[in-house]
């Protein structure tokens, strides 16, 4: 799960500044037509989902035991590297992509983009559900606070990314 992390959080890092640093004339395209009312809601909500991501990825790497893990009593340890996996690697590519949505539309890249959002979303999802099944829960107050962190994300990736950005984006 580090190298997961590692690996595929500084992909998210590399790319989004990457795409931010290459496009300094479109960058606020980005955000397609979401309302200037609503855009420091989802500012406040992307940064709670980055200290959410950072809650669940605490315990999970260095509270929990690998070895003791159990998902729904039935899985182990992998099920949640392959969440993580699910996570990163879509988003990864989430922000070339609507780069070049921006420049070149296409309903391909569109498609691409919302079955990204969509994995993602659905990572997020599975994520909180694994951690609402796991055990142990040892200490229960980082536990709990890896399970609000996980739900914050959720709102971020599942409902927001997945579901209200995409109907302000102009295709």
């Amino acid at each position: 799960m580090l190298w997961i992390n590692l690996l595929g959080g500084s992909a998210v890092l590399a790319s989004y500044a990457h795409g931010l640093l290459t496009h300094p004339s479109t960058r606020a395209s980005l955000w397609g037509q979401v309302p200037q009312a609503i855009l420091p809601l989802y500012e406040i909500s992307m940064l709670l989902a980055v200290g959410g991501y950072c809650a669940f990825t605490y315990f999970l790497l260095f509270r929990l035991n690998p070895d003791q893990a159990r998902v729904a009593n039935r899985f182990g340890f992998s099920l949640l590297n392959l969440v993580y996996v699910l996570i990163l690697v879509p988003s990864a590519a989430w922000m070339p992509l609507t780069f070049a949505m921006i420049e070149h539309p296409a309903s391909s890249l569109w498609f691409a983009i919302r079955l990204i959002l969509a994995l993602v979303g659905i990572g997020s999802v599975g994520l909180f559900v694994a951690l609402l099944t796991l055990r142990p829960r040892k200490p229960a107050w980082v536990y709990w606070l890896a399970v609000i962190g996980s739900l914050v994300f959720c709102i971020q990736t599942a409902l927001l990314d997945a579901l209200v950005w995409p109907t302000f984006f102009p295709v």
